[in-house]
């Protein structure tokens, strides 16, 4: 059914990436419950190791959670600057084979290794190879899907988790997809699946059978893009080096604050971001403060000024501003800020002609 059957694309995914750099640094913890995070009732699990997730702990689960379900889990605060060192070994190992790598995140990439670098005579054989290296210089493993297209290598990148490799070829489609429930296609999340599941769709079979014209008339753009997606059908290229879009920086307090006392944190927030954004060519015109009120109600607020920010002042400026178009009661209780800049564009390029304010 694919029509990119010409592809041939990788996605290579570290296993608990995080947490297996803790455990390869530390030899204490190897074969323990390890919870990448901070202590404390606001912070969250940024990785937990596989002996971890035996005991239901999951990345994003609020830290106290992941305490009450693995007692004798060990929290290791996370080191991100050594994360990203291992993250960059493993970058130059994918390039060795292609240019064509799109970073995903720390930890996940896409390569189309249509043509490779050193003429391996098959993706598998390229996913393997990239696989054998990064085990042997670096000392962490590594999954990988190999596949036609970008949806199905990322489908067969989880297959056979942690340290696998699984690969579905144009003729394993029709075998492959069919029986698989419909929360495994990108997008399709709790909400999603009951309003399929209302539909008698259960299965990504289902949704191949299901009258697209129906999916279209319920679900617009996406319900066509569902139906190509049960048919193997994924046209979207590996775009390496995508260019920075937005860039941010957050932090959920240890108590729900009054707008009044965000402040310190915003200017904290400020100069992170800033930092970060020091280290691209590129240009973020748009200011974004971004507050979660103690409801869990995210609130955004945005300024684009007619010249971009030029310091950190500037941007932290702004940022506050921001903070006064809040239309809040005097009680509103706030338990995390985050302040980002977004709208990038080159360097070269023309930024003040027709810039509007926007607030949204």
């Amino acid at each position: 059914m694919s029509t990119t059957a010409s592809r041939k694309i990788i996605h290579v995914d570290m296993d608990a990436f995080y947490a297996s750099v803790e455990q390869r640094d530390d030899a204490s913890l190897r074969g323990r419950p390890v919870v990448v995070a901070w202590r404390g009732q606001r912070s969250v699990v940024c990785a937990a190791s596989y002996e971890a997730r035996k005991f239901g702990v999951r990345s994003a689960m609020p830290a106290i959670r992941a305490e009450r379900l693995c007692p004798d889990a060990v929290f290791v605060p996370p080191d991100f600057t050594r994360y990203r060192a291992v993250s960059r070994q493993v970058r130059e190992i994918m390039l060795r084979h292609t240019e064509l790598v799109e970073p995903l995140s720390l930890d996940e990439a896409y390569l189309d290794v249509t043509v490779n670098r050193l003429q391996l005579p098959s993706a598998t054989a390229v996913a393997q190879t990239i696989r054998e290296q990064i085990r042997d210089e670096t000392a962490l493993t590594a999954s990988a899907g190999v596949a036609p297209n970008k949806f199905l290598a990322k489908l067969a990148s989880d297959w056979n988790k942690p340290d696998g490799l699984f690969v579905i070829r144009p003729g394993d489609i029709d075998r492959v997809l069919p029986p698989l429930p419909v929360g495994r296609l990108p997008g399709v999340g709790k909400v999603m699946e009951s309003r399929l599941a209302a539909l008698g769709i259960g299965t990504v079979g289902d949704l191949r059978t299901h009258d697209l014209m129906a999916l279209e008339a319920r679900f617009g753009r996406y319900g066509r893009r569902l139906h190509q997606l049960s048919l193997g059908i994924d046209h979207n290229e590996v775009k390496p080096d995508r260019p920075t879009q937005s860039i941010s920086a957050e932090d959920t307090f240890e108590r729900d604050l009054p707008l009044s006392e965000l402040e310190p944190t915003i200017r904290r927030m400020a100069d992170k971001a800033w930092t970060a954004a020091r280290k691209t060519s590129r240009v973020g015109r748009t200011v974004v403060l971004k507050l979660k009120t103690a409801d869990f109600q995210v609130l955004t607020r945005s300024l684009t000024p007619a010249e971009p920010p030029d310091s950190l002042e500037t941007f932290t400026a702004i940022a506050l501003d921001l903070r006064q178009r809040v239309q809040r009661g005097e009680g509103e209780l706030y338990r995390l800020v985050g302040v980002g800049l977004s709208n990038f564009r080159d360097a070269d390029e023309h930024t003040s002609s027709g810039a509007q304010p926007a607030l949204f």
